[in-house]
């Protein structure tokens, strides 16, 4: 009997093997927490519509742009060690702690890169998160 290809590959550690689940809830709750303190300060530093608003609350962050820009959520995902997100621009992501910060395996693109490359076109300014736990 022939195997698919697919059968074939050799697997590679999930992230969950490598973190343990105590470091993974430090982590990201540092993440968390430190992307909520940026995003609530922000329109301190930028205009911002008078609909934006940011909550975070047991492993949920939320950002609301406000009007029609759209919603971001950001959570985390305790079984699989994760972060979620869900973005009004790209849709949902799943991010994996890797060499010190969250990456999407399949762009290897970081969750801060992305959130400062998305938020910095809805809002027509740059955004920089670089004071972030874990910037990528």
């Amino acid at each position: 009997m022939e195997l698919h290809t697919a059968s074939k590959k050799q697997l590679t550690p999930s992230p969950q093997s490598v973190i343990s689940a105590e470091e993974y809830e430090n982590l990201v709750a540092d993440t968390l927490v430190s992307l909520a303190e940026c995003f609530e300060d922000l329109p301190e530093k930028i205009n911002c519509s008078k609909d934006y608003d940011v909550t975070y609350h047991d492993g949920v962050l939320t950002i609301s742009l406000g009007g029609s820009l759209g919603t971001y959520v950001i959570n985390k995902q305790s079984p699989n060690r994760q972060i979620w997100l869900s973005s009004p621009k790209s849709g949902p992501k799943r991010y994996d702690y890797e060499d010190g910060r969250w990456i999407y395996h399949r762009g290897r693109e970081g969750l801060h890169s992305l959130l400062e490359k998305e938020l910095s076109e809805i809002l027509q300014t740059p955004i920089n998160l670089s004071s972030c736990f874990c910037y990528s």
